[in-house]
C-alpha cells in the first residue's frame, strides 16, 4: 500500500481503537500531582448524585486523555530571497525582521533574517519556534530547550519511570513537526519497550502514539504479551486487529483473512 492508502492515525477507526485500547482509570487521571495544599473539600451526595457526577469525571477523563498529534517531519526551510553584496561586512551581527500582526496564524508569519553577508534568507525553523516565542510567549516553553531532552539526562529520567513527565514536558517546549519533538517521543517509546514499561503510559494522552509507533515499526508483540499477562485479552484483539489494519500484506494479516479468523483467535495466528 502506498502511504496515502495506509490507515493515517488520525482515522476514526484508528482513533477509536486507540482510544479504547488506552484505557480509562479515574484514579490514573485524576491522580494528585504537586501543588499548594488546600483544605479538602467533602460533599454529601445521593446516590444518583454520585453517578452523575461520575459520569461528569469520566467525561472529563475523556479530554484529557485526548491524544497529542502525530505528524511527519517538517520540511527544512532554505529559501534565499536576496544577495546583496552591497552590505557585506556592514555589520558583525544578524539581523531578523518578524511581522508581529496578531491575527496571523503562527505558520504563515513571515519572518526573514539578514545575514552579515548580505544574504536575505526566510528564518529557520529553529529561528522561527524562537522569536514567536519572544513575541508570543507559550505559557512553560524555554527560550532555551531544558537540559532534560539531552540524550545522557533522558536516560536518568527513564530510570526514575518519569516518561509521562518527559512527554508532557515535550507537548509544550516543541511543536509536534519538529525533529525534537519526534527524537524525544521516539527516545522514550523505545525504552518502554526495551523494558516492557508499557503500563507506565496506559491510561494516559501518550499510550495511543506509544502503541502507533510500535506498530509501524512492527514490533508489538513486547505489548500484546504485556495486555495477555494483565488479562487484558479484548485490548490484545484489538491491537492485533490494528496491526492487520495497517500491515495487510504481513504474513498473520494474510493468514488471518484466507482463514477468517476474528476475536480471539487472532491471537493464535
Amino acid at each position: 500500500l502506498s502511504d496515502n492508502a495506509k490507515p493515517q492515525f488520525t482515522d476514526p477507526t484508528v482513533q477509536d481503537i486507540l482510544t479504547r485500547i488506552t484505557g480509562l482509570d479515574l484514579q490514573k487521571v485524576f491522580r494528585p500531582i504537586k501543588q499548594e495544599l488546600k483544605p479538602p473539600t467533602y460533599k454529601l451526595m445521593t446516590d444518583e448524585q454520585l453517578e452523575q457526577a461520575v459520569e461528569l469525571a469520566k467525561e472529563q477523563a475523556k479530554k484529557l486523555l485526548q491524544m497529542p498529534p502525530v505528524l511527519s517531519e517538517r520540511k527544512p526551510i532554505n529559501d534565499v530571497l536576496s544577495e546583496d553584496k552591497i552590505l557585506d561586512g556592514m555589520d558583525t551581527a544578524k539581523y531578523v525582521f518578524t511581522d508581529i500582526t496578531y491575527n496571523i496564524p503562527h505558520r504563515e508569519r513571515f519572518i526573514v533574517v539578514r545575514e552579515p553577508s548580505g544574504t536575505l534568507r526566510k528564518a529557520t525553523w529553529e529561528e522561527r519556534d524562537r522569536l514567536i516565542q519572544v513575541y508570543f510567549p507559550k505559557d512553560g516553553r524555554k527560550l532555551t530547550a531544558p537540559l532534560i531532552f539531552k540524550e545522557e539526562n533522558l536516560k536518568m529520567v527513564f530510570s526514575q519511570d518519569r516518561h509521562e513527565d518527559v512527554l508532557d514536558l515535550c507537548l509544550v517546549q516543541f511543536e509536534p513537526d519538529s525533529s525534537e519533538y519526534i527524537r524525544v517521543h521516539a527516545a522514550t517509546y523505545e525504552d518502554l519497550d526495551k523494558h516492557g514499561k508499557y503500563d507506565l503510559l496506559r491510561s494516559t494522552r501518550h499510550f495511543g502514539g506509544m502503541t502507533w509507533y510500535l506498530l509501524n515499526a512492527r514490533r508489538v508483540d513486547g505489548l500484546i504479551v504485556d495486555m495477555l499477562k494483565r488479562e487484558l485479552l479484548q485490548d490484545a484483539v484489538s491491537l492485533v486487529s490494528l496491526f492487520h489494519m495497517v500491515h495487510p500484506h504481513s504474513e498473520s494479516a494474510q493468514e488471518a483473512a484466507t482463514q477468517q479468523t476474528t476475536g480471539t483467535d487472532l491471537l493464535k495466528v
